[in-house]
């Protein structure tokens, strides 16, 4: 274990002005936790943008270790469930809100909070996966619960070419839906196709108000953006459908009526990805090392280094970033 070593570190001043800069930390600066992890790959989410840049109150303690998820190996640990070499995974928790998170060369972190990284995928493709690819999977079985098959219909995935969208549509595709994709970058394309969209939409046929009910084109849908593009996509499922609600780029607000819901059946999924159990974790961790094509997600994601966070942070926040972005904690 190194004596010392760099971390990103989020303070505020006495003006409760926000500033980010690399540090050396010692493993007596880290939190509280039964498990110390040498994080070897982590990942720069749309929260993690919000959290770096400031933009909305993420981080809720200070100073603090930004970043929400990591892979890495576990080097000292008190739980019972892990030894010292166990490669493991950690999604949320309050991980780079409240705890000290992934962007450090070490993590010290509760057991309970980590699970066993799938022998099928490396740490890489863990994080290539990470928070939004583990949250879309979360989405996919919300969907399949409710009872959503392919032969209902088409489904809609809205924030298409990022993080979440991009890993919805690749694991609906490979199961068999018709994925209509909703994005606000038409120029991708050709990459939402590749990535088996079967349509793309504009964002714009989404984005106004909402009527309350429209015509029937969906049958489920994985909604990332919330707001006016949320209402509209309840207000097109068919009867008996579903939508799978995770993300609020487009805003916190649902300007939507109760018609989808009274007159249609229509249903509403909230998916929660940081507090969900460690059982339907272990079960989405599993599904994505068995349902998602690895060719795929080698095509949707990139990888950069320690550097490269707070610039990825900033493209990610202004929409610049497509699919995922891994960051070798080595580089």
């Amino acid at each position: 274990m190194p004596e010392t070593f760099r971390a990103l570190l989020v303070t505020r001043d006495e003006d409760k002005k926000q500033s980010v800069a690399v540090a050396e930390m010692t493993e007596a600066d880290l939190m509280e936790g039964d498990v110390t992890v040498a994080v070897e790959a982590t990942t720069v989410n749309y929260k993690d943008g919000l959290a770096i840049t400031g933009m909305a109150p993420v981080v809720r303690r200070f100073p603090l270790v930004p970043g929400i998820d990591f892979a890495g190996t576990v080097v000292k640990s008190s739980h019972t469930d892990w030894r010292e070499g166990d490669q493991v995974i950690l999604n949320g928790w309050g991980a780079g809100e409240t705890h000290h998170g992934a962007y450090a060369g070490l993590a010290r972190v509760k057991g309970d909070w980590l699970v066993k990284l799938p022998p099928q995928i490396t740490p890489f493709e863990a994080m290539a996966i990470g928070t939004a690819g583990y949250t879309a999977m979360l989405c996919v079985m919300a969907l399949e619960r409710h009872g959503i098959a392919p032969e209902r219909g088409p489904v809609i995935v809205t924030g298409a070419a990022g993080g979440v969208g991009s890993i919805a549509i690749a694991i609906l595709s490979r199961l068999g839906f018709h994925v209509v994709a909703s994005t606000g970058r038409t120029s991708e394309e050709d990459y939402l196709r590749d990535l088996g969209a079967a349509e793309v939409i504009a964002r714009d046929e989404l984005s106004g108000p909402a009527r309350p009910l429209g015509r029937e084109r969906w049958a489920g849908g994985v909604d990332a953006v919330g707001s006016h593009t949320l209402a509209n996509v309840l207000s097109m499922t068919s009867y008996g459908g579903a939508v799978a609600a995770c993300g609020l780029a487009g805003g916190m607000d649902l300007p939507a009526s109760v018609a989808p819901f009274i007159l249609r059946g229509v249903s509403l999924l909230g998916i929660d990805s940081v507090m969900a159990p460690l059982s339907l974790r272990r079960e989405a961790w599993g599904r994505l090392a068995r349902d998602l094509d690895r060719a795929k997600l080698a095509s949707l994601s990139t990888t950069i280094g320690f550097g490269g966070i707070v610039d990825a942070a900033h493209a990610i926040v202004e929409g610049r970033i497509r699919g995922r972005v891994v960051v070798d904690m080595a580089k």
